[in-house]
């Protein structure tokens, strides 16, 4: 029998950069209907599919990831006019762009808040901010701390790095630590393009904010083993 002819993986091609790029110079709104429809829609759609599952966007309020895509493609629709191909970048790298800080913005608002309609007990020791050792009593030292440090970091992140920017790189490297048992990269070099495939960033910014994190980290851990819970400051 025939071998099947295998389907393109390439689903965002030539075509599509120059379908969007149509697509703005349209004044015609059933024009512009028929474009995204033919041209546009489905490479949207694998784009935000593909990004929603390679990251891991799950922290979500809608009640499944069909809806969160959804979302992401209307978000994407909402900003198409603002792409201009004379400034150098390509549709797909300029739209993977934007649904990604869509979704870590999204993953950020939607993790917080679960944080915050935790029981306060498990949380903090006392009204000063002191968390427990004992209330993970399944999990090694070090893992314990890390789920507070992460908890702490997330709650107080514009506190911690107050510019926009800096924060979306900090929730970048937080959420490694989150999906640490999810992650079977161990080298640095990859690690650092995970984070820039999350959030348009360079190397030195990526050194700097988690130099910042790991000062958080290392002030505290100490503390953490000789005394059984810890204050971030």
């Amino acid at each position: 029998m025939p071998r099947k002819k295998a389907k393109s993986k390439n689903y965002f091609t030539q075509d599509t950069e120059d379908a969007i790029v149509l697509y703005n110079s349209l004044s015609d709104s059933d024009e512009k209907s028929k474009i995204y429809e033919r041209r546009i829609h489905y490479p949207f759609f694998k784009l935000t599919e593909n990004i929603i599952h390679t990251f891991k966007f799950y922290y979500t309020e809608v009640d499944d990831i069909e809806h969160l895509q959804h979302e992401v493609i209307c978000f994407l629709l909402s900003k198409i006019h603002l792409f201009d191909p004379t400034k150098g970048a390509k549709a797909y790298s300029y739209f993977g762009t934007i649904a990604k800080r869509y979704l870590i913005l999204q993953n950020q608002k939607n993790y917080k808040k679960r944080i915050d309609k935790a029981p306060v007990e498990e949380l903090y020791k006392d009204d000063n901010h002191s968390y427990s050792i004992s209330d993970h009593p399944a999990e090694d030292p070090l893992s314990k701390y890390i789920d507070l440090f992460v908890e702490h970091c997330t709650k107080n992140i514009y506190n911690l790095f107050p510019k926009q920017h800096d924060a979306e790189v900090a929730d970048a490297i937080l959420e490694l630590f989150r999906k640490r048992e999810e992650i079977d990269i161990f080298n640095k070099k990859a690690l650092y393009i995970y984070i820039r495939e999350m959030v348009d960033v360079k190397t030195p910014k990526i050194t700097k904010i988690a130099n910042q994190l790991y000062a958080i980290f290392k002030d505290n851990y100490i503390f953490y083993l000789e005394n059984g819970y810890v204050e971030f400051e």
